[in-house]
């Protein structure tokens, strides 16, 4: 009987797939929140909740890259990808929590638009996540980084026009700071998004 010396295991896939509709539930809770904007705390703690079960799949990941020798592509960019995916959640976490924290009273239109667009950024990258599976053949995953690239630059000219209006129309200054602070949480997590689909179109690139 032969004993396999090497492990191989490319599950890297459905782990990634998992990963990434993870963040899917937490930008779909996010908008939830913004768009009904109440029992706040309860809302708050289901988001962390989904952030706490995406620290565990990427923990699972880096597990399994730990005890892997042949992996589906470059182990850097399952390190990057796993990541990337990770920080997504992280930011939408951190968004909803300054917002319970600094007493927000109701989100402002622009951080519903914002969050409207994380959303579909999540969407957009989970599509292409999925693209992964066979990304050598695929000739739909370049549409996904195209559309996602379009959502960023939405977003930051969303988030530089909330910003000027806040300095322009607000007079309190704990308002002024609260509010430029989330729009950058906000932003950034679109941001965050457009790093996993750059991750993924290199992943494409060297393996094409």
């Amino acid at each position: 009987m032969a004993i396999r010396l090497i492990p191989k295991d490319e599950n890297f896939f459905l782990m990634f797939d998992e990963q990434a509709e993870n963040v899917v539930e937490g930008a779909r809770r996010l908008v939830d929140l913004m768009s009904d904007y109440s029992d706040v705390e309860q809302k708050v703690r289901k988001i962390s909740s989904v952030e706490h079960s995406g620290d565990e799949i990427t923990h699972a990941i880096v597990e399994k890259l730990n005890k892997t020798f042949i992996t589906p592509f470059d182990r850097e960019d399952i390190h990057e990808l796993s990541s990337g995916l990770d920080d997504i959640l992280d930011y939408i976490d951190a968004i909803v929590r300054r917002m319970a924290l600094y007493g927000v009273s109701a989100p402002t239109e622009e951080a519903v638009h914002l969050a409207n667009i994380i959303l579909r950024s999540a969407e957009e990258t989970a599509e292409a996540v999925t693209e992964l599976h066979n990304f050598r053949k695929s000739g739909h995953i370049k549409k996904h980084f195209i559309e996602i690239h379009r959502l960023e630059n939405e977003a930051d000219q969303i988030s530089r026009t909330a910003i000027a209006k806040l300095f322009e129309c607000e007079s309190d200054a704990k308002e002024i700071i609260k509010w430029k602070e989330l729009y950058e949480y906000l932003e950034t997590a679109i941001d965050k998004c457009e790093d996993v689909a750059n991750i993924i179109e290199g992943v494409v690139l060297k393996n094409a």
